[in-house]
């Protein structure tokens, strides 16, 4: 699917917003919930109240669960690195007659909050592993503003690399084969943002000399990039749009990025023709929502991909705000989760 101009996208540059469409009763209290709980642990100087957000993150949290669900997915932990609390959260059927896809996730929470055991992270990386057909890694990175770039891309490489180094998914076992030449980065807003770097990285600095690991693609949904400049659909969308507006924007880079550097630092700005992209760059769906502020940098985001003779697809939903497949109630979250499944079966490797 191919990106929408930006005239004729609610909060596009053609048009004034309309208000977002009604939102069921169960989204909007999560919403809500979600917007106050985050509002109340980020500080004005770019720091987190960790004593409330420790209280946050365990009324938040679901255990893993060896035990399959309804849908006969399980999940357990790994340690990565205990000296850097690296850790990742496996999701997986209990069996599979034939070698699985790997999908490697790195959660959202504009890189300063959250984690994988998260409840609604852990509900997407679940319906990644029963609707796509994959086993899904969910890596847990160390935070903002303790933890500055580059400490969530170097966490993220560092996942990969262990997974590369063992020649499997740890802990998995035989009943359950994973293809890991089909190998897919994945993760939204923040996360977003942390699979685009870390591809770049894994196709400049590691792919060619990659024991098992090969990034057959990536899925950067609603990825957090930004700038100095204020986009129209961040000035449109302003006090219009849930979860996303210019204050929490800002506060996430100044948490990550260097202590004095601008929105305008190439972690957050790969959005013009400065931005370095490996030639082994892999294959990319940007995913887009029509009620995301951050919208208007996913597109200029995908165009630089194009422009530099990557391979890339946006798959645009008009109604999405920023976050919104991350709610099964809504149908568009579905839609997104068979067009993932689409690209993973034309991108993975032939067996």
């Amino acid at each position: 699917m191919e990106a929408a101009a930006d005239q004729g996208v609610p909060g596009g540059n053609g048009e004034a917003p309309t208000l977002p469409p009604p939102l069921p009763l169960g989204v909007r209290l999560q919403v809500g919930g979600l917007t106050v709980a985050i509002d109340a642990v980020e500080r004005r100087d770019g720091t987190v109240n960790r004593c409330l957000y420790s209280v946050i993150d365990r009324l938040l949290s679901a255990r893993a669960n060896p035990r399959p669900d309804s849908s006969g997915v399980r999940s357990y932990d790994f340690t990565v690195d205990a000296s850097r609390g690296i850790w990742a959260r496996v999701f997986a059927p209990v069996a599979a007659a034939a070698p699985l896809p790997v999908i490697v996730y790195y959660h959202g929470g504009g890189f300063a909050l959250f984690s994988p055991a998260i409840g609604p992270f852990n509900g997407v990386c679940r319906r990644f592993c029963s609707q796509i057909g994959a086993v899904v890694v969910s890596v847990n990175y160390r935070l903002a503003p303790e933890h500055r770039y580059p400490a969530a891309y170097d966490d993220g490489v560092d996942a990969l690399r262990f997974i590369d180094d063992a020649g499997a998914v740890p802990g998995l076992g035989d009943d359950v084969p994973v293809d890991l030449s089909s190998c897919f980065l994945a993760g939204e807003s923040a996360g977003g943002n942390i699979v685009h770097h870390v591809a770049n990285r894994w196709a400049a600095e590691h792919q060619a000399s990659a024991k098992s690991v090969r990034l057959a693609g990536i899925f950067p949904v609603q990825p957090y990039f930004g700038g100095e400049e204020r986009t129209g659909s961040e000035l449109r969308l302003e006090g219009v749009a849930p979860v996303v507006n210019l204050q929490r924007s800002d506060f996430s880079w100044k948490a990550f990025l260097p202590v004095g550097a601008t929105r305008d630092h190439p972690a957050a700005h790969v959005t013009d023709e400065n931005a370095e992209l490996a030639e082994a760059f892999p294959p990319t769906m940007v995913v887009v929502g029509g009620f995301d502020p951050l919208q208007d940098w996913q597109r200029r985001y995908a165009d630089v991909l194009r422009r530099k003779g990557k391979k890339v697809q946006v798959a645009e939903y008009p109604d999405g705000f920023h976050g919104f497949y991350g709610f099964p109630e809504l149908p568009d979250a579905g839609k997104v989760l068979q067009e993932m499944k689409a690209f993973v079966e034309s991108n993975r490797t032939a067996p």
